[in-house]
C-alpha cells in the first residue's frame, strides 16, 4: 500500500563476514532548481492567497504601510498609519459592536493564528498523537482557520484521513494545556472537519438575576437564563420531557422555578397547569399557593397526583385520537407541566414497594404517552445512576448540573457527552462560581451546550406567588 522508501531494502541484505556491518548509500537524484522552485512557488502562492482572504484587515495594512514607507518616506507612512488608528479609534468609540465583529475580533484572530496555534500546532497534536509518521513521511491534520468572539476561539480542523471524532474527543486535555486554554471542546462542523472551542474567559462567572416575568403567555421555550456564547437559554417544556441532575446545592432550583416563572402569564391565562410534587417539602412549598389543588408532598399523594395526572392524559388520547397528532395549548386542554423534585426520593429510596412501583409506573407512562396530548415532565434528581432512576432514557432533553463522579455525565448526557467537553464534575462546588452551572444536551443536537439558569431568590417567588396566587385553579 505504501510505496518502498530507498533505504528499506537495507532489512532484507544479510553480511556472510562475520562483524562486518552492512553499508547501504542510497542514490542520490539531484533536482534542478528551477523545478525546485517552481514546486516552492506553487505551495508559496496558495497560502498567500488564502492568507489575504481571510485576514484581509491584518495584511493590508501593513503592506499599505510599508509601500508608502518604501516610495514616500517614513513621514507619510507614519501619517497614514496615524489616520487609519484615528479611524478604528473613532470607530470602536461610536460603534463598538459592529467594530469588534468587523475588525477587532478577526484581528485577535490573526494573532493567536499566528502566534498560538500555527506556532504550536505540529508540537502539540504531534504530542497528542493526532499526528502519524508513517515510512518517513509526517502526516499532520490541518488547521483550516481561527475564528474569535468574545469569550472563546473556535479552531476548524481537517481530520486525517481514517480518523474519527473520538480521537479528537478522547485527547481534549491534551489540546487544552498545549494551547493554553482551561478546557476543549469538540464538535462536527461536517464530515471529515471539526470545530475545536477553547474558552480565554468564563462568561458565566457571575450569578444571573432572575429573568422578568414575560408579558406575553406562552407555553414557552422560556428563557431561564444564559448561554455559554451571551444567547439567552431557553428551555423548551412543551412537547418534550427535561430531566435535571446535579449533586445537592447545584442550583436545580434555579431551573425549576425559572421554568415556572417563565409560565406565569401562559398560568394567568388558563393555558398551562402546573403540577407539583414535593417530596422533600422544601424546594417547591415557597409556591404552593401557585399550584392549588396540584400540589402533594406525601409519597402517597404524589403517587395519586400522578394517577390523575394519568387519567387525564388517557382521556385526551381518546378525544384526540384520529383527529390530531399535535397538541395546541386551549383553555379546554391546556399544557399541562408536571414538575417532580427529587423524584429518586419516589422511584429508588421510597420504602413502600407497592407505592414505588406505581409511581414509577405513572412516570413511564407519562414520558412516553405524555408529550403528543400536552403532558410534559420535569424532573430533578441527584443520583442518576440506573438503579435510583430507571426511566432517565424516557427523558429526550437532559440537564447535567455539578456531578460528583466523570461516569455519571454520560449517565445523564448519554455516551460521549463528557468526551465532547460537558465536564459536569469540573463545575466549581462554590455557589458563587458553580450554582446553576450546567450543561445542557438537546434531543435534536448531540453537542452539549454550557448554560446558567438565573437565580430566582425567596423574595423572587413570594412576589409571584403576590402577584399570580391562584392563576393556575
Amino acid at each position: 500500500m505504501f510505496k518502498k522508501l530507498p533505504g528499506d531494502e537495507t532489512r532484507s541484505l544479510v553480511s556472510t563476514t562475520p562483524d562486518t556491518a552492512v553499508v547501504f548509500r542510497p542514490a542520490v537524484v539531484h533536482t534542478p532548481a528551477i523545478i525546485s522552485l517552481v514546486l516552492w512557488l506553487c505551495r508559496l502562492v496558495p497560502r498567500l492567497v488564502r492568507l489575504v482572504w481571510r485576514h484581509p484587515l491584518a495584511v493590508t495594512v501593513p503592506v499599505l504601510v510599508g509601500v508608502v514607507w518604501v516610495r514616500y518616506g517614513y513621514g507619510l507612512a507614519l501619517v497614514v498609519f496615524g489616520l487609519v488608528l484615528t479611524v478604528g479609534l473613532s470607530w470602536f468609540s461610536l460603534d463598538r459592536a459592529s467594530f469588534l465583529r468587523w475588525v477587532g475580533w478577526r484581528l485577535l484572530a490573526f494573532a493567536r493564528w499566528f502566534w498560538i496555534y500555527r506556532r504550536h500546532w505540529q508540537p502539540v497534536l504531534t504530542v497528542a498523537g493526532l499526528a502519524r509518521h508513517l515510512r518517513g513521511r509526517d502526516y499532520l491534520p490541518r488547521l483550516v482557520r481561527v475564528e474569535c468572539n468574545e469569550w472563546a476561539d473556535r479552531v476548524t480542523v481537517r481530520m486525517l484521513g481514517g480518523q474519527a471524532v473520538k480521537d479528537w474527543a478522547d485527547r481534549t486535555d491534551n489540546l487544552a494545556h498545549g494551547f493554553g486554554a482551561p478546557s476543549c471542546r469538540v464538535a462536527v462542523e461536517r464530515a471529515g472537519r471539526l470545530v475545536l472551542t477553547f474558552p480565554r474567559r468564563d462568561p458565566l462567572a457571575n450569578p444571573l438575576p432572575a429573568v422578568p416575568v414575560p408579558d406575553a403567555a406562552s407555553v414557552g421555550p422560556v428563557e431561564i437564563g444564559q448561554q455559554e456564547d451571551g444567547r439567552p437559554l431557553r428551555l423548551k417544556v412543551h412537547g418534550t420531557h427535561v430531566l435535571v441532575a446535579g449533586a445537592t446545592g447545584t442550583g436545580k432550583g434555579s431551573f425549576l422555578w425559572g421554568t415556572i416563572r417563565g409560565l406565569l402569564p401562559a398560568m394567568r391565562a388558563g393555558l398551562v397547569q402546573v403540577w407539583a410534587l414535593d417530596p422533600k417539602r422544601m424546594e417547591l412549598s415557597f409556591g404552593r399557593p401557585l399550584f392549588g389543588d396540584r400540589y402533594a408532598a406525601d409519597p402517597k399523594q404524589c403517587a395519586d397526583l400522578l394517577d390523575e395526572v394519568v387519567c387525564v392524559m388517557q382521556e385526551r388520547a381518546d378525544r384526540f385520537a384520529g383527529l390530531q397528532r399535535n397538541h395546541t395549548p386551549t383553555i379546554q386542554d391546556p399544557f399541562v407541566l408536571v414538575i417532580v423534585d427529587e423524584v429518586a426520593f419516589l422511584t429508588a429510596y421510597q420504602s413502600d414497594r407497592q407505592l414505588k412501583q406505581q409511581i414509577s409506573a405513572a412516570l413511564a407512562t407519562l414520558t412516553t404517552q405524555g408529550r403528543a396530548v400536552g403532558v410534559g415532565v420535569l424532573a430533578a434528581l441527584q443520583d442518576p445512576r440506573k438503579e435510583v432512576m430507571n426511566i432517565r432514557n424516557l427523558f429526550p432533553d437532559k440537564i447535567a448540573l455539578r456531578l460528583d463522579e466523570s461516569e455519571q455525565v454520560d449517565m445523564v448526557l448519554g455516551d460521549g457527552a463528557r468526551d465532547r467537553g460537558a465536564l459536569a464534575d469540573h463545575i466549581s462546588p462554590i455557589p458563587q462560581l458553580g450554582a446553576g452551572v450546567g450543561y445542557v444536551r438537546l434531543e435534536t443536537s448531540p453537542d452539549p451546550v454550557r448554560v446558567r439558569a438565573a437565580y430566582v431568590s425567596d423574595h423572587d417567588i413570594r412576589a409571584m406567588v403576590a402577584d399570580f396566587e391562584g392563576v393556575s385553579r
